[in-house]
């Protein structure tokens, strides 16, 4: 036991570094444990589009959107999101697929439409980069 203390004591830095990154560890899991929605591959959501005919969101902003959107989605940025959750109330028990750049955004977007009320949530893994790279179709606006 001694020599631990005297690692410790010895390498303040890295046992600060261990104690840190395993905090972030630790947070991230809770994180996704919580959460209300789902996350969902690219092959998922083709399921729940064809499946279940689920209402698509597209929270890109307005520039990257003119580089093609998945056909049917809808366009509707992060920041407007919130003044919209009144469009979108008949949706509410409805399949929702949420889909970003690369996921980030939309996964912050699927926060903000479980925390409003919306029950089937699943936000695209990867986003838009993950839809193209498995050579699915996207629409040009």
């Amino acid at each position: 036991m001694q020599e631990y203390i005297d690692f410790a004591r010895n390498n303040a830095l890295i046992v600060i570094g261990f104690f840190v990154v395993l905090g972030f560890i630790i947070k991230t899991e809770i994180s996704n444990a919580t959460r209300k929605y789902k996350q969902i591959g690219v092959n998922e959501a083709v399921m729940l589009m064809n499946k279940d005919d689920a209402l698509i969101i597209d929270v890109r902003e307005d520039k990257e959107v003119q580089g093609g959107k998945i056909q049917g989605a809808r366009h509707i940025t992060l920041g407007q999101l919130p003044s919209k959750l009144s469009e979108l109330d008949k949706s509410k028990q409805s399949p929702i697929l949420v889909y970003c750049r690369s996921g980030s955004r939309s996964s912050h977007a699927s926060q903000v439409l479980t925390k409003a009320g919306f029950e089937d949530v699943s936000n695209l893994a990867g986003g838009i980069l993950a839809w193209e790279s498995a050579n699915l179709p996207v629409v040009k606006t």
